[in-house]
């Protein structure tokens, strides 16, 4: 089997090679972690037990924060080594980590790199977030005897099909898994209807809702609301938005400002992705308003004051809490077009009025969730966007119910994390 995967994947390199070695020679990024992605990875501390626990990307690498602690808490004699797929969540695991714990480079899926990564790292155990369950991978954790567990495991609306699809070759993989931890029982019968068995699917909750601090202050937050003289001013944050939406987005703040009454009000827009800041901070150029670049502030690159028209761009890492925290409004962004929505959980647990639109299936319990305590606001379009953004900014009683009520369901739905380490324990055993 593991040769006709590597078969499969052979032919997709191939057929592939011209726009990856075009990424390779031109986006510095490609170039990265190509010996760990070969299994040619070393660990801190290899007379350790081992558990190795892979995230794809930010969104991923930001949930293990409350089952890493927990786990080097109640486990010490164990090093905890954690995978990446993405450049983004190699580098969100290194900023939350640092060298404190192994982060590296999820191998390709090639028979041999598999292998090798297993031989040099010997985990105990591996848990694998939300998903990502690779055919080599587990076949060689399966064929070693090391327990498979997916944790905040969910399968969305758009993926559900496809595995349904791929049953034949997705259910023998799924019975390796030794524990499917899902965020809802919705998520536990996709697993369990595409083979995972129903004594090994458990409902955890989310994760997220662990991780999504409920706080109204976030340290920095100060100093950023005295880098942009924000004073009494509103501020409309637009986090992890996406392509098409940020021209939405300022032509609603353009609509708003044509009001006297919206002189004072401020914007910033803080895009998902980091390779679109670029292309960001054009269209804001172009779009009549003056244009601040927070990473020029951070670095003490500009000194002026930020004026009422100015749009701030939120081009670094790791600071969006920061501007949610100083926002009296949020939409959260890749909703208005069809990428299954931003996370919404982390402004909604700081007390902040959160909009996003319909296109939100990465997060539709959460979703479902918030509108049914009306915690959220879910927007159709541009037109709607507007309306809402201008009755959250005149009825500020409003905004304090939905920011209220949100972040009371994400109170109510913690304790994801330490239902998983209970189980984990169990099975480390």
């Amino acid at each position: 089997m593991k040769c006709l995967n590597d078969l499969i994947y052979l032919l997709a390199l191939i057929a592939l090679s011209p726009k990856i070695l075009y990424r390779i020679l031109m986006q510095n990024r490609y170039r990265k972690g190509w010996s760990e992605r070969l299994g040619k990875i070393r660990r801190n501390s290899p007379d350790k037990k081992c558990i190795w626990i892979h995230a794809v990307s930010v969104g991923e690498v930001n949930a293990t924060k409350t089952i890493i602690a927990k786990l080097k808490n109640q486990l010490p004699q164990y090093e905890i080594i954690i995978s990446a797929t993405t450049d983004t969540g190699i580098e969100q695991a290194r900023k939350l980590y640092g060298s404190e714990l192994k982060v590296f480079y999820f191998p390709f899926d090639f028979s041999f790199a598999i292998h090798r990564a297993f031989k040099r790292l010997k985990p105990d155990i591996c848990l694998l977030m939300e998903l990502e369950v690779w055919p080599n991978f587990t076949s060689r954790a399966h064929r070693l005897g090391v327990p498979i567990v997916v944790v905040n495991g969910r399968i969305s609306d758009r993926s559900f099909p496809k595995y349904k699809i791929l049953k034949t070759f997705v259910k023998p993989l799924f019975r390796k898994v030794s524990l499917f931890f899902a965020q809802d029982a919705e998520y536990a019968d996709r697993f369990i209807a595409l083979g995972g068995r129903k004594d090994s699917t458990v409902v955890t909750g989310s994760l997220k809702y662990d991780t999504a601090q409920i706080t109204d202050k976030v340290e920095g937050s100060d100093k950023l609301a005295q880098q942009f003289a924000i004073g009494a001013a509103p501020l409309w944050v637009a986090g992890g938005t996406g392509p098409k939406e940020e021209k939405i987005i300022l032509d609603v703040f353009k609509k708003l400002k044509q009001q006297e009454k919206y002189d004072s009000l401020r914007l910033a827009i803080v895009p998902r992705k980091p390779e679109r800041f670029g292309e960001v901070a054009d269209l804001i150029a172009k779009s009549g308003f003056e244009l601040t670049r927070y990473s020029r502030i951070k670095s003490g690159e500009q000194n002026s004051p930020v004026k009422n028209d100015t749009v701030i761009l939120g081009d670094t890492m790791g600071d969006l809490r920061k501007f949610y925290s100083l926002a009296s409004v949020v939409f959260v962004g890749r909703s208005l077009v069809p990428m299954g929505g931003s996370d919404m959980m982390e402004s909604t647990a700081m007390g902040k009025c959160t909009i996003f639109g319909p296109h939100t299936f990465n997060f539709n319990q959460t979703v479902k969730a918030l509108l049914h305590a009306q915690g959220a606001i879910e927007v159709k379009n541009e037109n709607k966007l507007y309306e809402m953004i201008q009755k959250c900014l005149d009825a500020p009683q409003f905004a304090k119910q939905i920011a209220a009520a949100g972040q009371n369901v994400i109170k109510q739905n913690q304790g994801a994390t330490q239902t998983s380490i209970t189980a984990i324990l169990n099975l480390l055993k």
